[in-house]
């Protein structure tokens, strides 16, 4: 909107008219509430001049002409009075305002003419009447036409034009005086008028400035500043916005989580610049499916939120999350470089997967998990399977909380063998947990709870501190393996509680190896770096675990201090084909070509050691081997292996 800002612009403005539509609106509000006003005023004074003239001029004049007069004015107040302009377009203001302008004219003409007809009429008392009511009359009409100046002054000059001529060519130095003090008085009000309305432009500018800083502030608070997309507070009020409109009939409607899988790693590598480069392209790419109900915010992060108003076909809502994965799956140039982040989804329906914002959300994040888990690059519809997984959690979860964790876990040991002296060289501290309530529990179970409810530090510190005691009855020779979670890197106060374990066990720390996963390491790779660096300070030797089985492990082995690399038990399956050996075969030279030791999980069958023992690996760990045991039953199988000491000849 642009404004009326100078007296040289305001004057162009009212001799032209002024046509800004927004302006035009609030002048006819503020008209509305002056101009029944002013009708009843010029219909008072039309009686009462009237009335003084009734003795003395014809009733055409006293009674016909100001009745028609009076009639008109009713009309036209209540015509003001019924108008309701804030129903009224700009156009429309417009075209009302330019004809208030006219009719106007034709008032100011039959009124003034009136007034002069009856100027010929009775003594000087009626004839001093007749310039009062000039007088009044210009004065009501500036006061009450304030907001349509253009009117204000075609009434002023008309009437005061009028008055003016017939006072100076009177005669009369009375008349001429009292010409001269109401034109001096009609020009002071002209310029409160026009100073009056340019400050009723500059408010009316002031309101439309403010609307719009705060619609832009509205705007802002909803919009995220990176990608352009609605926000994390926008998408949960469109979510609550959509289940208050489905409450009633159960319309379906579907929302979806989507995360980028690969973008730590991206950003760690080639930095945050790069990193808010692959956002922008992806809050670019996601852009294009929003529309004809379909919502898309970032929540935060590398995390996008979906809503898709209408879900009465779930494999088609699903088939659209699928398509959203493949577009984000397209690589990235990041200049001379190509980055694939790829991206995985979890979608939940209403009501099927719940009726709240929350239960909604939650169970959308835990199909995102599942398909992080095993379907990455696709999305996870949640189904009634999850939610019993969720249930089975919860039941976890409160047995956990209640349990007397010193005495319902315990740890059994996997030996690991060198392949060369044909030797157990460590063994693997694997954590077994007994509950009462709910029998034995796996321990990719407990440990996923423990980490989502805050447990895992105290249960990590807890089964370390067994496995520390346990290996101090193995000889020597033979090391021990523990498995840290991919929390326990993040908390500094868990790897100073690891060391001060380590060092009150007594246990020689170059025995112990930490085995990390590479969760772990893209969790806080800064924070995991510096917790590895301050761990091997002690002696403690690092171990990268199930490795393969990531999307940027090479860039951890070659940037972190390692010692030892656990080749996924996956590939064991395939070792015996070509493609197989190829893999097992690549991975063993990296390990050589870095000087670290490589061993090969999950050895099942005699082929597979033999296979893996061709390739030059020489550690080894798996069923053939070894079960995972108690300590006593593993230090009895160690001492059947140990060949008794040949007696001494004296």
């Amino acid at each position: 909107m642009k404004f009326i800002r100078g007296r040289k612009e305001l004057l162009s403005g009212i001799v032209s008219g002024y046509t800004d539509p927004e302006a035009c609106i609030h002048q006819l509000m503020e008209l509305r509430k002056q101009i029944p006003s002013l009708y009843a005023l010029l219909s008072i004074n039309a009686c009462a001049l009237a009335f003084t003239h009734y003795p003395f001029a014809p009733a055409w004049l006293t009674i016909g002409l100001p009745g028609l007069m009076i009639a008109l004015c009713v009309v036209r107040a209540i015509h003001w009075w019924r108008l309701r302009p804030q129903d009224i377009a700009g156009a429309r203001a417009l075209k009302r305002l330019r004809g208030t302008s006219l009719l106007t004219i034709l008032f100011s003409a039959l009124f003034v003419g009136w007034a002069m007809m009856l100027n010929g009429y009775g003594g000087p008392f009626e004839q001093g009447h007749v310039a009062i009511f000039v007088a009044i009359t210009v004065i009501a009409c500036i006061f009450c036409l304030t907001h349509l100046p253009f009117a204000a002054l075609l009434v002023t000059f008309i009437v005061i034009g009028v008055f003016l001529i017939h006072c100076f060519t009177s005669g009369n130095s009375v008349f001429i005086a009292i010409a001269l003090n109401t034109a001096f008085v009609t020009v002071v009000m002209v310029r409160i008028l026009t100073n009056n309305f340019l400050a009723f432009l500059q408010l009316v500018e002031s309101k439309a400035e403010a609307q719009r800083l705060s619609e832009d502030n509205r705007r802002l608070a909803h919009t995220d500043s990176l990608t352009g997309l609605p926000n994390r507070r926008y998408f949960f009020q469109r979510l609550d916005a959509l289940i208050a409109d489905s409450a009633g009939s159960d319309t379906a409607f579907a929302l979806a989580i989507f995360d980028l899988d690969r973008f730590k790693p991206i950003n760690d590598t080639f930095g945050h610049t790069a990193g808010d480069r692959v956002l922008e392209e992806t809050g670019r790419r996601l852009q294009t499916f929003a529309g004809n109900g379909v919502t898309i915010a970032r929540l935060g992060g590398d995390e996008f939120g979906v809503l898709i108003h209408s879900a009465a076909r779930p494999d088609e809502v699903l088939d659209l999350c699928n398509r959203i994965c493949t577009r984000l799956h397209a690589p990235i140039a990041l200049g001379e470089t190509q980055v694939v982040p790829g991206c995985s989804g979890g979608l939940a329906l209403y009501p099927q997967a719940g009726r709240a914002a929350d239960a909604l959300f939650d169970r959308a994040d835990y199909a995102l998990y599942h398909s992080k888990e095993r379907k990455r690059g696709s999305t996870t519809l949640f189904s009634q399977e999850h939610e019993d997984a969720i249930r089975d959690a919860r039941a976890v979860e409160t047995a956990l909380q209640s349990a007397d964790l010193a005495a319902e876990m315990e740890m059994h040991y996997q030996p690991i063998l060198d392949t060369v002296t044909d030797r157990i060289t460590a063994v693997e501290a694997l954590a077994r947990w007994t509950s009462p309530k709910l029998g034995r529990v796996p321990p990719d179970r407990f440990i996923a709870v423990a980490e989502r409810c805050g447990m895992i530090h105290s249960v990590t510190l807890l089964l370390l501190r067994k496995a520390l005691a346990d290996a101090a009855r193995l000889p020597p020779e033979i090391g021990l393996s523990f498995n840290l979670s991919s929390h326990d890197l993040a908390s500094s106060e868990t790897v100073i509680a690891i060391l001060a374990a380590v060092r009150r066990s007594g246990l020689d720390p170059h025995r112990i190896t930490l085995e990390l996963t590479e969760t772990a390491l893209m969790r806080d790779f800064e924070g995991a770096q510096q917790a590895i660096t301050l761990l091997r300070a002690l002696g403690i030797k690092i171990a990268l675990d199930d490795f393969g089985t990531g999307y940027s492990s090479l860039n951890y082995v070659h940037r972190l201090p390692l010692d030892r690399i656990k080749i996924d038990r996956g590939f064991m399956a395939d070792v015996e084909t070509d493609l197989g050996r190829s893999v097992v075969s690549t991975i063993l030279d990296l390990c050589q070509n870095l000087g670290l030791d490589g061993i090969a999980e999950g050895i099942e069958t005699t082929e597979q050691l033999n296979a893996v023992r061709g390739h030059g690996c020489r550690y080894v760990q798996g069923y053939l081997i070894g079960m995972p045991q108690p300590m006593a039953d593993l230090l009895d199988g160690l001492r059947k292996m140990t060949p008794p000491a040949e007696p001494v000849v004296v």
